[in-house]
């Protein structure tokens, strides 16, 4: 799989680290009981498709990115830098 970086231009996935998901997650409270901080902590979906991942070019340049791409095909579809994504959408 190839990854563009928006400052380094194309590369090896291996550049790269896989961070997780790049949906934000609501914290629970800390009153929460234990299954509500199980949840948080070890319960991800895991789609097949499109999704939007959070990476870290670890040996490039050290950009934060979030990457848009299809876990089946691992078609790589858009590549932002993490700063410039609002929650819940993409770069102006």
């Amino acid at each position: 799989m190839r990854i563009t970086c928006p400052l380094c231009g194309e590369r090896d996935r291996r550049e790269f680290t896989y961070v997780g998901d790049a949906v934000f997650l609501e914290r629970p409270a800390p009153q929460a009981g234990p299954d509500a901080w199980d949840d948080y902590l070890h319960n991800r979906d895991n789609p097949a498709g499109e999704t939007r991942d959070l990476w870290y070019h670890e040996t490039g340049c050290a950009a934060w990115l979030v990457v848009t791409r299809d876990t089946v095909t691992h078609a790589v579809h858009r590549v932002e830098l993490a700063r410039d994504v609002k929650e819940g959408g993409h770069a102006d």
